[in-house]
């Protein structure tokens, strides 16, 4: 098992209306390990989260999540089976408290299916789950406070907890600081690094300070393909992706 990787994608490929908008993407992530995912807009990012977490079926290549093929699973079984993700747009339930979003986020982790019998407000194991986790990113305090009514940080933090809620040993996080200031992103950095202690992290993001801080590798996409995959110092160092990207970043 050890010759495993957490998460690998083999020659992934995706096309719609027959423009190939991946192509042919090979990447691993190894057991513990924080991979940035950059690129400039329209380079294939987000298509390629979505592959990884089932919203779009790959037309070519595999995906495996620790060994196991996740290819042509839906979303929800391969939530099941250990990946969480997050979205650069909010999928929070907004009526809802920030400890209702979260308290639905581990009940099937914890065993329980769909019952139209059964009171969720019974269910203590899932409340002090719930309750663990809100702790975990700082929203304790507002735990009764309705999603929609949350700060725009505090969401992105419940987004976090919801991802991370169930336990999953892989997680994937779409620009978890976009939008925020500079000490709110500085803030999200060190949650980010907490709550990922002992698992396997993807991120898109495209604040190149937050990428620098946070992770061990970064994978730089370009036209629906990776150019470079490498330590935070080289990809640092690579002409290609300073024309490419950093450059570009640092005159936005």
């Amino acid at each position: 098992m050890s010759g495993i990787h957490a998460l690998e994608l083999r020659g992934v490929r995706k096309a719609f209306d027959g423009a190939e908008v991946i192509g042919g993407v090979d990447l691993q992530l190894r057991v513990g390990e924080r991979c940035a995912l950059i690129g400039p807009n329209g380079a294939g990012k987000s298509s390629l989260f979505n592959l990884v977490s089932g919203r779009y079926r790959a037309d070519a290549g595999r995906i495996l999540l620790h060994g196991a093929d996740i290819t042509r699973l839906a979303p929800q079984q391969i939530n099941r089976i250990g990946l969480a993700r997050s979205f650069q747009i909010s999928s929070l339930f907004p009526r809802l408290s920030a400890f209702e979003n979260v308290r639905c986020a581990v009940l099937w982790k914890l065993g329980y299916r769909y019952a139209f019998w059964r009171r969720i407000g019974r269910l203590r194991d899932a409340a002090e789950r719930a309750a663990a986790v809100l702790k975990q990113v700082g929203l304790q305090a507002r735990a009764h406070v309705p999603a929609g009514e949350l700060s725009y940080a505090d969401q992105r933090a419940l987004e976090v907890a919801v991802t991370i809620a169930a336990d999953a040993s892989v997680i994937l996080l779409d620009e978890p600081t976009a939008g925020m200031s500079r000490a709110e992103a500085e803030a999200m950095v060190a949650l980010i690094r907490e709550v990922s202690v002992g698992k396997t992290l993807l991120m898109v993001e495209h604040d190149m300070e937050v990428v620098f801080n946070l992770a061990d590798r970064i994978a730089v996409m370009d036209n629906g393909r990776v150019i470079a995959c490498d330590s935070t110092q080289n990809i640092r160092a690579n002409p290609e992706v300073q024309r490419l990207y950093l450059n570009r970043s640092r005159h936005a």
